[in-house]
């Protein structure tokens, strides 16, 4: 360590450099991290408000809740601790100046998907909704009506509740009449009945059901099947792989070239009999220290750009998540010095030298 230390010391530009590749690697890493994560929120927030374990749509659905449509009897057919029941639709919904695509959630206020309000209250009447927060940041507020795209009806504000987003678009919550009247129009007694889904929550999920045209799906596989999610969280961790693969071998370019630079140096510090393990060592050492600077200063960094972000870029810092990856990051930059590792192994001290 000491000689890794002094040798840092003294040709700092050199080091510096490599700490400044290695700190900006870390911060893409971190900041694609943060994305990943806050892109993840915006598919499932309301669906983990429920806190259920599972969903239950008709089979021919494909695990989709838009593609979902049964009747409120078939909650007969579910035995499960407790049940919910829920009715979907998408709109673009607008307050005569700013519009959003929506998703309108049926509930029953009385069941355990009913949202906390935050501000304001819980709808008591007919058109009536609760909406996501992240409405207000687009200059939506209680007692705002909403005029929606695919309905004559109109919705009015009543209340807010934090997290209350699906699929990335914000929810708006109302009573089961309510989303008939908006999803069907002229057909809402007609189509009274009907409804998206059962959510339920219970330790049991297998055989809950006596109906052969429905089945239960567990919440994660359930959001895994929501349209673009998976695609989506594998690019982005595919490209933090990549991410890291290119920190390693930038590391090890960038050593084998300095070491290069020492053959006769670390040829000479042979003869005099300084054992291949102790320069490797140092040659370890000095690539940890490097790495530990760059990967906490483009954390660092990280969280310093997140405190300044807009509230619509969808970034949400995980912090263990953070740290395992900067594990990861100095562990592949400690791989990518091997490569010096094995040159100086192989270095033959009298033709160093010039002997």
């Amino acid at each position: 360590m000491f000689l890794a230390w002094n040798e840092i010391k003294k040709n700092k530009l050199r080091f510096v450099l490599i700490t400044g590749v290695l700190m900006l690697v870390a911060y893409l890493v971190f900041f694609l991290s943060g994305l990943a994560t806050g892109l993840k929120d915006l598919n499932r927030e309301s669906v983990d408000k429920w806190k259920a374990s599972g969903i239950v749509l008709t089979e021919e659905s494909d695990k989709s809740l838009y593609q979902s449509s049964m009747f409120i009897d078939q909650l007969d057919d579910v035995q499960a601790e407790e049940t919910a029941i829920l009715g979907q639709l998408s709109a673009i919904a607008g307050n005569g100046e700013e519009k959003e695509n929506v998703s309108i959630f049926g509930i029953r206020q009385d069941e355990f998907i009913m949202p906390e309000v935050t501000e304001g209250e819980a709808f008591a009447s007919d058109n009536e909704v609760i909406a996501d927060s992240s409405l207000k940041e687009s200059g939506f507020k209680v007692g705002d009506e909403l005029q929606l795209s695919s309905s004559e009806e109109k919705l009015k504000i009543v209340g807010f509740t934090d997290k209350g987003r699906f699929n990335a678009s914000p929810v708006l919550y109302a009573d089961l009449d309510t989303l008939q009247r908006v999803k069907y129009g002229e057909g809402a007694e007609a189509n009274a009945e009907r409804i998206n889904a059962i959510v339920i929550k219970g330790d049991k999920l297998e055989g809950i059901i006596t109906d052969d045209k429905l089945e239960v799906i567990e919440i994660e596989t359930f959001i895994e099947n929501l349209p673009g999610y998976t695609e989506q969280n594998l690019t982005l961790t595919f490209m933090i792989y990549f991410l890291f693969a290119i920190s390693a071998i930038i590391v090890a370019i960038f050593l084998y070239v300095l070491t290069v630079q020492k053959i006769s140096m670390f040829g000479v510090m042979k003869a005099q009999g300084i054992s291949n393990l102790y320069l490797s060592k140092s040659v370890i050492a000095q690539t940890f220290v490097l790495a530990a600077i760059g990967v906490l200063i483009g954390l660092a960094l990280t969280l310093v750009t997140g405190a300044f972000l807009p509230a619509a870029v969808p970034v949400s810092f995980d912090i263990p998540t953070m740290l395992i990856y900067g594990a990861v990051l100095i562990a592949v930059a400690i791989i990518g010095a091997v490569f010096s590792v094995l040159t100086i192994v192989r270095i033959d001290p009298l033709k160093a030298i010039g002997g």
